[in-house]
């Protein structure tokens, strides 16, 4: 008994250690960034800060998560609680938005650089520190790249729909600022309902797979070239 306990928490833990860094570093990047730019509404939340618990949303961050991985669903979702960040006290709201949405995306996309380069030395841990951290790593990768890649889906209120709001012409940038109220609505019917109807017409509807699995896979690839893995 004591070693299934043992083994459920190594197991759990080779997953939880990464999810923390990754939402940790991804949601303080954006309030530092935001700080840089001028604006002080995350450094008074407390959210310019490395502690995980700063960041983490109990529903979002903890039970949704466990329940998809408890009802075998055919992938991982969750989130952090959004840094708050008042875009009007920005030095230039519209061009700084960009640096502040683009920053989550882009320290995960660095710490799944590190976490590939850190693969070359895990090996040579010894005993059960070896597979142990080459677990971590591996979905250190994983998890920094999906968080990266479906952080910038361009639908407000992700950090790629703010990264297009600030880049796109007005005349498609007001609309598409005005959905960020039903941006998550949309993305859980996109992500929940569409592959429920695909399944009982018999098509595949799941858009995961399309806009988030095989850019993330060609991404992984890249990174397991340019850090010598492949």
């Amino acid at each position: 008994m004591i070693d299934e306990v043992i083994r459920v928490a190594v197991v759990a833990s080779v997953w939880a250690i990464p999810v923390i860094v990754a939402i940790t570093f991804h949601e303080a990047a954006q309030g530092y960034a935001a700080l840089r730019f001028g604006d002080t509404t995350a450094l008074m939340a407390g959210r310019v800060s490395m502690n995980p618990l700063r960041h983490v949303d109990a529903f979002g961050t903890i039970l949704l998560p466990a329940l998809l991985l408890l009802t075998k669903a055919p992938f991982l979702f969750g989130y952090a609680k959004p840094v708050p960040v008042d875009f009007s006290r920005l030095h230039h709201p519209r061009r700084d938005m960009v640096w502040v949405a683009a920053a989550g995306p882009g320290i995960n996309i660095l710490l799944a650089l590190i976490s590939a380069l850190l693969l070359h030395a895990a090996a040579l841990a010894p005993g059960w520190a070896a597979p142990w951290l080459i677990a971590n790593l591996n979905n250190s990768i994983v998890i920094n790249v999906v968080l990266a890649v479906f952080n910038m889906i361009p639908l407000p209120p992700l950090d790629g729909g703010r990264v297009a709001v600030g880049l796109l012409p007005d005349a498609i940038a007001y609309p598409l600022a005005r959905l960020e109220k039903y941006g998550l609505v949309i993305l859980l019917a996109a992500l929940f309902l569409l592959p429920f109807i695909g399944g009982r017409l018999g098509l595949n509807l799941d858009i995961f797979r399309w806009i988030v699995g095989i850019p993330a896979g060609n991404l992984i690839e890249l990174i397991a070239t340019l850090t010598g893995h492949r």
